[in-house]
């Protein structure tokens, strides 16, 4: 069966990527989650979280990190000042006395471009209900919407080779970056998560839990590569032509 990619763009001003959440904690990894991408297009089939999507164990992901953002937390609360019958309800019916205190970790002003690869038909049908979601896409969580354009290719023959060498990168807003780009340097360093282990000497092993189980809300642990890859310095966008380029980009691919 042939393989096709997509290419999303998921950028926004607060993203959560859960990995070990607990009721008080609600913590977000570093980068896009294998069951939050997968999440996401899921609910825009409108496939339940106790439903496994068919066809996506066969999906490849591939990460581009094009800011990292930074991380903060927000001291949460739910149900307080409210009557008895107003406060957050327990999983028993009843409902409890007090708010409910949580800490929830956000990534601020991150920007990741993931490539999708998979069988045709699963990467068509993930494509139409992106174009046409029974649930709205979100960054992790309901309080996280992405930015536009959320789809950057539709139907790539080489989708991480568009990574690396075509797709603009997001705006890079440290210091040193824009300094790099001010130089036109050449290339530019940018950071990749791989599924796979890459032919880079350099790729750096970790293990996350984010692997869908086919339960709902349970994960398995599983091992990934993060490289640093050298990409044309034309791909950079500055903050005042980012939006457009990639509109342009999303715009133009017929793929």
């Amino acid at each position: 069966m042939t393989n096709q990619g997509i290419i999303m763009r998921l950028a926004g001003p607060l993203q959560a990527w859960g990995e070990r959440s607990s009721f008080t904690v609600r913590d977000t990894a570093t980068f896009p989650t294998r069951s939050g991408v997968l999440g996401m297009a899921a609910a825009a089939e409108g496939i339940g979280r106790d439903q496994y999507p068919s066809g996506y164990e066969d999906l490849e992901l591939a990460i581009r990190i094009d800011r990292p953002g930074a991380r903060t937390v927000d001291f949460h609360t739910t149900g307080g000042g409210y009557p008895p019958e107003g406060t957050a309800a327990t999983a028993g019916g009843e409902h409890k006395n007090a708010a409910v205190l949580s800490y929830r970790h956000y990534l601020t002003d991150a920007a990741f471009t993931v490539a999708i690869t998979g069988p045709a038909p699963v990467i068509t049908r993930i494509t139409s209900a992106l174009d046409h979601p029974h649930w709205a896409p979100y960054l992790g969580r309901r309080s996280c919407p992405p930015d536009e354009p959320l789809l950057l290719a539709r139907s790539s023959p080489d989708a991480i080779t568009e990574l690396r060498t075509a797709v603009p990168l997001a705006a890079r807003t440290t210091t040193k970056a824009r300094t790099t780009a001010k130089r036109d340097a050449p290339t530019v360093a940018v950071d990749f998560i791989w599924e796979h282990q890459p032919a880079n000497p350099a790729a750096a092993a970790f293990t996350i839990t984010d692997q869908p189980s086919g339960a709902a809300r349970q994960f398995h642990t599983r091992r990934l590569w993060r490289t640093t890859e050298h990409l044309p310095g034309t791909l950079v966008c500055e903050p005042y032509q980012a939006r457009q380029r990639l509109l342009d980009y999303a715009i133009g691919s017929t793929r």
